[in-house]
């Protein structure tokens, strides 16, 4: 199997390596990434650089700041799918 450009972007790796659609996780290690969030000081700079995105104020390093943000998000995002399809799964089985 031949990967595209757009099969290649970090998204679709992650994607792929986590199996967000494979509910193959304990509910125990479920619920424990179901917990993963971002701390109150780190939600608050978000908040100050999303800010400053929509006037068009960031800085270089402050707009790699927020992507990395953004890429850590997806990965949570994708780790919690798996977890709440795992829970989802686990109910069924008993």
């Amino acid at each position: 199997m031949q990967l595209t450009h757009a099969d290649a972007d970090e998204a679709a790796i992650l994607s792929r390596v986590i199996g967000p659609d494979k509910p193959t996780l304990s509910p125990a290690a479920a619920r424990s990434l179901l917990d993963l969030e971002f701390t109150a000081e780190d939600q608050e700079r978000m908040h100050q650089l999303l800010d400053k995105n929509q006037n068009d104020r960031l800085s270089k390093h402050e707009q790699q700041e927020l992507e990395t943000y953004r890429r850590i998000g997806r990965l949570i995002d994708l780790l919690c799918a798996k977890a709440r399809l795992s829970l989802h799964k686990a109910g069924r089985a008993h």
